[in-house]
């Protein structure tokens, strides 16, 4: 989103947009994006009225949220809040070339929150944030589209499920391969028989990340509100090490690669299964490759067996990005009669018992899984408009808050596994921790006083 720099460019991808929504952008050999035809959306393009949002967290991949929903028709950014002044100045501006009209400045969220002009609030704020500036939204009124994870802690996702049943808005989870055109084809292929009954699945991700050094107390700078960025976690002083990014590597504030990567694959696979919640969930892994204040694992497998007799497993690499199956981020469905790979893109392969190449739907769009920004700016457009559409004409969610939950707390209970022990029992009629005290204490976190979320 750094390269929004032509009006050219800027054009180029509206355009594709328009496509994208009114059904005539051809994005893979699958044909057409399906359930976008003309008719579906000639109100909504005819429409004066547009879906106004607030944008919180605009540093990285708020960032490119921010343009994402600003390229939109039926969208307009009518503000911003970061704690980071600077990012904030680069977001307004980015916003501004787009839309052609400069978003309010608000680096305090919950004042956007006041202004009855802003019917949705995305959010892409740091972990800790997500389920309490969620839940704020909700009581205030608005909308909320939350990127992945949706909670810090499984605690929150269940006050998010709550929150949405009482408050009845429209909350969408972040995870766009639930809109990806070939992805959710690959997955009707899936439930409907073309490996047989699938049993088993293996998900993965794989990164190069540096070391993050050992941090010391500095300064809070100038541009930072260290305060409110903070908000709902405990106290802690600045170090020189936590932001921007680091955050995620530190359990106060994030919660490692399985939920900050891990998520998407998960989803995938509770999505190809068939299931909710798991019976077990073990985990191994740990800080690996470096010495330094890094804590969550920087290498981690986490196992899960469900009560329809299958199986998957999640393996996370942050710091060695050899490939699996020749992508760095994918999923595996095993089944009777043969195999489904979903790649790191909109794409999927075919395979027989003998490893033969059976089918292979393919996408014309470049994808960088890697990029912490901005992947998949034109299919994440697809997962947009769903939002929008549930909010306009209540069309069911692509990813609704409460299958975002019971994916988000399938990694939960993963990491939960890994740092209580190693295995857990878990009910599953409802997720719950089953006889292990140690474990439960992890089920949610300490807040500060006065920031606690509640429904």
């Amino acid at each position: 989103m750094n390269n929004l720099q032509s009006a050219s460019s800027d054009d180029t991808r509206r355009t594709f947009i328009k496509k994208a929504i009114t059904g005539t952008a051809v994005l893979s050999a699958g044909g057409v994006l399906p359930g976008f035809s003309a008719r579906s959306y000639a109100r909504i393009l005819g429409a004066n009225e547009k879906v106004r949002v607030g944008m919180m967290g605009v540093n990285s991949r708020g960032l490119a949220l921010a343009g994402n929903f600003a390229l939109q028709p039926n969208c307009e950014v009518i503000s911003v809040s970061d704690v980071d002044s600077r990012a904030a100045d680069k977001c307004l501006a980015t916003v501004g070339k787009i839309q052609q009209s400069t978003p309010k400045n608000q680096p305090d969220f919950r004042k956007a929150l006041e202004d009855k002009d802003v019917d949705a609030l995305v959010i892409a704020a740091p972990d800790h944030w997500h389920a309490p500036a969620a839940i704020l939204a909700s009581k205030a009124g608005k909308h909320v589209y939350l990127e992945k994870p949706c909670s810090h802690n499984p605690h929150e996702g269940e006050l998010l499920v709550a929150v949405a049943k009482k408050y009845k808005n429209v909350i969408q989870m972040g995870n766009q391969r639930r809109s990806w055109p070939n992805v959710a084809q690959a997955i009707r292929e899936v439930q409907s028989g073309i490996i047989g009954r699938p049993y088993f699945v293996k998900g993965w991700y794989t990164n190069n990340r540096p070391s993050i050094g050992i941090g010391k107390e500095a300064p809070v700078p100038s541009w930072l509100n260290y305060d409110l960025w903070q908000g709902p976690a405990p106290r802690r002083a600045f170090k020189d090490n936590i932001l921007h990014y680091n955050w995620h590597w530190f359990w106060h504030w994030g919660t490692g690669e399985a939920l900050n990567n891990g998520t998407h694959m998960l989803d995938l696979m509770r999505w190809g299964l068939g299931v909710t919640y798991p019976t077990k969930v073990t985990s191994s892994g740990g800080r690996y490759r470096y010495q330094d204040d890094w804590q969550t694992p920087d290498t981690q497998v986490i196992s899960l067996e469900f009560p329809n007799n299958t199986a998957m497993t999640w393996e996370g690499r942050s710091c060695n990005g050899r490939t699996v199956e020749g992508t760095s981020v994918g999923v595996i469905f095993y089944g009777e009669t043969g195999s489904v790979l979903i790649e790191s893109g909109n794409s999927y392969k075919v395979f027989d018992l003998e490893n033969k190449l059976v089918k292979a739907v393919k996408n014309d769009l470049v994808i960088d899984p890697r990029n912490k920004m901005d992947p998949s700016q034109a299919l994440d457009a697809i997962h947009i408009q769903n939002f929008f559409d549930g909010i306009k004409k209540g069309t069911p969610l692509a990813s609704d808050i409460v299958g975002g939950h019971q994916s988000t707390l399938l990694a939960q209970l993963g990491n939960i596994a890994l740092r209580s022990g190693g295995m857990l029992t878990i009910d599953p009629a409802n997720g719950h921790i089953k006889n292990n005290p140690e474990a439960e204490k992890l089920w949610q976190r300490d807040y500060q006083k006065g920031w606690e979320p509640t429904v």
